[in-house]
């Protein structure tokens, strides 16, 4: 997945001129602070040359993060366009982006977030967007402006930054925003997962419609050491390569999200938790299904279409069972 053209020329018209030296160095301090979850009382984007260095090297892995979650949204729940959009911590307008790119619907976004090196960064890209959007201060864990509920609310990679303690308030006030669609996407890691969870048992305790990616509303039968979720593959540009001191031209990141909606959406289909696996004639594949359970499905040739669509699938697809396992 690469980003949009308009925001890949934006982004790379920010960056021109960037000495690389630099620009590397600050990279490889923000890919610190987010790898050790780093909370010092310091925003991990304190100045514009961090912020550059976000553009560079994480930009493009957590727009193809939160644009694969909206995705998952947008199959199992296509009557839902957004008109409107909520998204706190916002960052460099990642998730508008994302969800620009995914509802064409989008018309307007109220974004907040708390590190003014950052929103000044996204506030100059967002000129490139057809979303008319309105950038403002806030802080979710302290005071954030008072904002009218819009149809989709999102916050993208920012419980990792907060104390575990918040995250539970911190839902009930994003629910409170939502007139649609609650949308939370976290680093795809055991830590991550517990984060969402917390998140996903705060929202079922409300008048909250589960839609995604889970395929049921029961308690998650995921058991640590096991965790929920995903994998996205991102192509890196020129300068992504050289910030990141990699070789190859992609890499993946790995992701995990919950979805909520005001309104209830019918889930049939279960959920691919892992990459299936497919040997000559038999393939194996794990899911959550809509019952509630997590379980193994082994199919065969013999199997016909069932076994077709096994092939085709991928890590995070829905999965019509035709044989239960």
């Amino acid at each position: 997945m690469e980003l949009p053209a308009a925001l890949r020329s934006a982004v790379d018209q920010m960056l021109s001129g960037e000495p690389l030296e630099k620009l590397a160095k600050a990279s490889a301090i923000l890919s610190d602070r987010y790898r050790r979850e780093v909370r010092d009382g310091r925003f991990h984007i304190d100045d514009a040359l961090a912020a550059k260095a976000y553009l560079a090297t994480r930009m493009p892995a957590t727009f193809a993060a939160v644009r694969a979650a909206l995705g998952m949204i947008e199959e199992v729940a296509p009557d839902f366009a957004p008109t409107s959009l909520i998204d706190l911590g916002c960052g460099p307008g990642t998730a508008l982006w994302a969800a620009a790119d995914t509802w064409a619907s989008l018309g307007t976004a109220e974004m907040v977030e708390a590190s003014g090196a950052i929103r000044s960064v996204g506030e100059k890209l967002s000129r490139s967007s057809q979303v008319t959007s309105h950038w403002q201060a806030g802080d979710i864990t302290a005071k954030i402006p008072s904002l009218a509920p819009a149809d989709l609310v999102t916050l993208a990679y920012v419980l990792d930054e907060l104390p575990p303690t918040t995250i539970a308030s911190v839902t009930q006030t994003l629910w409170s925003l939502t007139k649609g669609m609650l949308v939370i996407i976290e680093p795809g890691t055991p830590a991550g997962w517990q984060r969402i969870l917390i998140a996903r048992d705060t929202l079922r305790a409300t008048s909250a419609h589960l839609v995604a990616p889970c395929a049921h509303s029961e308690n998650c039968p995921i058991v640590a050491p096991d965790w929920c979720h995903f994998s996205r593959r991102v192509a890196r540009s020129r300068v992504h390569r050289l910030a990141k001191g990699a070789e190859v031209p992609w890499e993946d990141e790995k992701y995990i999200f919950i979805a909520a909606s005001r309104e209830p959406v019918e889930r049939t289909a279960s959920r691919i938790l892992v990459p299936p696996r497919v040997n000559g004639g038999v393939g194996r594949v794990k899911l959550c299904r809509p019952n509630g359970n997590v379980a193994e499905l082994m199919l065969s040739k013999r199997d016909g279409d069932a076994f077709k669509e096994l092939r085709r699938a991928d890590w995070g697809d829905l999965l019509q069972e035709e044989k239960q396992g």
